[in-house]
């Protein structure tokens, strides 16, 4: 990207997990931070540095405007000396000077550091304070955490490979070997494995191993042909919940309960039970052809969405994670939350190829051709959307919360309703785009830029400058900031009385605030409803409130922890509350509240559950 590429980037989404602009008029620590984060980040591929560029804050975002350098060759050659020596490995930075309307700025590219190298760190700081990683758009110092997943990558083998401690091989069940063999012969009944012993099959797919002269199973054996005993007592949380919440929010009403199924099997039996809670519960059409003497039933979803979805989320999940795989069936979606961020960009799924979090657990799957082909299943999930006429299915990657969220909405897209509604604003020439976009905030309550690309296809600038156009016509009202910006919409696109009846796909400006594309359903948010804001904070003690005013944006950390200390113990709040206080992005409060719970100052709601939906903090003293 070029200077102008990334002045355009920075005012339509300021500054993301990419990109990051300083006025760099010296090589300070601030820009070293940066570099260095970028170069750690997993699967980031880097980012970029524009130098020379000043912030200047305006009502709904902030304005990027070239300042200039007064010494750029100096600058670059203090940078480029300076991440060379400064680090525990050099950092070698992709260094240009540029000049725009007659100023000259420096664009640096930082490389991520191969695994091998990470975590790179501040030689003079040591480890973990002189290590950052990028999330969203700031600059992190690592915790014991961090550094796991970072040196997680020197390893050449994968989770899955490792031997899981306290398990033998009574651990795995001879039916689920069966059921394996039985798959694998219905692809293909020649295959050479299945004349062999159930050991040396195991041996060959990676799922025992040997050790101190005993043969043990690997995380891989054990997911695969484990017993529901062994599954509870060595990976307990790696179960899949099945949940029903009433309406289309999650849990609306304290007094309304949501219906939860617990399923811990082989995966391979997981897959198919899963998938049979989800198809049993889902709305049906039924059609009468011609000469036919009984209906045939089709599911909201197609069969093969629901099949894939479930496939690819236990195939890619976080398996180091404690936390379940959960489906949520709401009135007019269903949502599946994975543990594990994806390792493609977003930008790039649905392209050929595939990078395998748990490859030995994937092999098993093509064998058995539970995945079809390989890198083919998020474009699979488009195209039976497209064909069965619904809504395309959303799809968000959070590195952040290590989370990946697939949407499945039931709305048949741009159906004759949708197309006699749009015909009201035909006087705005809509392209076709927008078209999608309008009906989609229609049904869904919400848009942003991730979800405009997903029914468009168009890039990151391309949508925010759309939806800058929609919000300028007076249809959608812009919400939250920068890389945050959400939109909802107005009582010209969707009079009151209809959009009392639509659907809210709640959204949580401090979860979108390092990724532009999560649709997260938020039980707690406040920050697109006044009334409940002002209730909300209603007690709030006038001191603690003149602190959190005088609270900057650059204030110490210590300062920080204080204060969201002191407001917890006012009261308990989750993470999107605490974004409307202190005005800071979900994913920085996050990485604080963390750090407060593992000193033991800040406790969980859901202790056992990190991820709970409705999770929220509280003082341990209070």
């Amino acid at each position: 990207m070029n200077a102008r590429e990334l002045l355009e980037s920075l005012n339509l989404l300021d500054e993301h997990e990419r990109i990051e602009a300083k006025r760099g008029s010296e090589v300070g620590k601030s820009v070293l931070e940066t570099v260095c984060a970028f170069a750690n980040e997993p699967g980031l591929g880097g980012g970029w540095l524009l130098l020379g560029v000043v912030r200047e804050e305006l009502a709904l975002s902030p304005a990027y405007e070239m300042a200039g350098l007064a010494q750029p060759d100096k600058v670059a050659a203090d940078l480029a000396t300076q991440c060379r020596d400064v680090f525990n490995v050099p950092v070698r930075v992709g260094l240009a000077t540029e000049e725009i309307d007659g100023k000259v700025v420096i664009v640096a590219h930082v490389p991520e550091a191969p695994p091998h190298d990470k975590p790179v760190y501040f030689k003079s700081r040591g480890l973990p304070a002189g290590a950052l990683r990028r999330v969203g758009g700031t600059d992190q110092h690592c915790n014991e955490d961090d550094l796991l997943v970072l040196y997680q990558g020197r390893q050449h083998e994968s989770f899955d490979a490792a031997i899981v401690p306290d398990s033998t091989l009574a651990d795995l069940a001879p039916e689920a070997l069966a059921d394996y063999r039985q798959s694998r012969a219905e692809v293909n009944p020649d295959a050479q494995e299945l004349r062999w012993s159930d050991n040396e099959l195991l041996q060959a797919l990676g799922c025992v191993k040997q050790q101190d002269g005993q043969w043990r199973p690997t995380v891989a054996g054990l997911l695969l042909f484990g017993t529901q005993q062994a599954l509870r007592r060595c990976l307990p949380m790696t179960r899949v919940d099945y949940i029903r919440v009433p309406g289309r929010e999650w849990a609306p009403e304290a007094g309304r309960r949501f219906d939860s199924i617990e399923l811990r099997d082989p995966l391979l039996r997981l897959i198919r039970r899963a998938q049979a809670a989800v198809l049993d519960d889902l709305p049906k059409a039924f059609s009468l052809a011609e000469g036919d003497l009984q209906r045939r039933d089709t599911p909201a979803i197609p069969l093969s969405v629901i099949r894939e979805a479930i496939v690819n989320a236990l195939m890619h999940r976080n398996y180091r994670s404690a936390s379940p795989l959960q489906i949520i069936r709401y009135s007019n979606r269903i949502e599946i939350r994975n543990p594990g961020f994806s390792l493609k960009a977003r930008e790039h799924l649905g392209e050929p190829g595939s990078q395998q979090r748990n490859p030995r657990i994937s092999a098993v799957l093509y064998d058995t051709r539970f995945a079809e082909t390989k890198g083919s299943g998020i474009r699979a999930m488009r195209d039976a959307m497209r064909a069965a006429g619904l809504t395309p299915p959303l799809f968000d990657s959070d590195r952040g919360q290590d989370l990946f969220v697939a949407r499945f909405l039931f709305h048949h897209f741009l159906g004759p309703e949708d197309l006699a509604w749009l015909t009201g604003f035909m006087h705005l020439h809509l392209s076709d785009d927008d078209a999608k976009a309008l009906v989609f905030v229609k049904e869904a309550g919400a848009i942003d830029n991730g979800a405009y690309r997903e029914l468009t296809g168009l890039d990151t600038l391309s949508a925010s400058r759309a939806l800058a156009r929609l919000r300028d016509a007076g249809l959608l009202d812009q919400r939250g900031r920068t890389s945050g910006t959400y939109y909802l919409p107005t009582p010209k696109l969707l009079p009151p009385a209809a959009s009392a009846g639509a659907s809210a796909l709640a959204y949580d400006p401090g979860a979108l605030a390092h990724n532009p594309g999560a649709l997260a359903h938020n039980p707690g948010a406040l920050a697109h409803n006044p009334d409940a804001l002002a209730h909300k904070l209603a007690g709030l003690p006038l001191p603690l409130q003149e602190r959190v005013r005088r609270l900057g944006q650059r204030a110490p950390p210590a300062e920080v922890e204080a204060a969201i200390v002191e407001i917890l113990v006012w009261r308990e709040l989750s993470v999107e509350d605490l974004v409307t206080v202190l005005g800071r992005r979900a994913d920085t409060l996050r990485t604080y509240l963390g750090r407060l719970v593992r000193k033991g100052r800040v406790r969980l709601r859901h202790p056992q559950q990190p991820n709970h939906p409705q999770q929220a903090y509280r003082a341990a003293d209070a």
